[in-house]
């Protein structure tokens, strides 16, 4: 897995995220928590999931703090597909295009520091 692939788990995303901000290597995090580097590296690929402590744990040792909230459902992206299947084929087209569009300008204004 390469350093951009998409994280399988939101805890690997979280660890992957707090390792690389942190500058750390894996073996550098596994020692700064106490556990092994194989450890490290099965929670980022998600081929092991790590408990709450352990993920709290982890996190910590890359300098980060885990909060968790509890929050209403956010029913617009279910809103928003059941939208998009209403339309006829060539509007959904047009309309992931120019979603796609936006987003790829947004990326290159975010890359370039503006």
């Amino acid at each position: 897995m390469g350093k951009y692939d998409p994280a399988p788990t939101v805890a690997a995303a979280l660890l992957r995220t707090a390792r690389d901000r942190a500058s750390l290597t894996q073996r550098e995090l596994a020692g700064a928590a106490g556990v092994t580097q194989q450890a490290v590296s099965a929670y980022e690929t998600g081929r092991k999931e790590p408990t709450l402590p352990t993920l709290r744990s982890l996190l910590a040792a890359a300098g980060f703090e885990m909060r968790i909230r509890l929050e209403p459902i956010d029913h617009h992206d279910a809103a928003l597909a059941s939208f998009m299947r209403s339309l006829p084929p060539g509007q959904q087209a047009e309309l992931a295009e120019l979603v796609q569009a936006r987003t790829a300008a947004a990326r290159l204004h975010r890359t370039q520091g503006h």
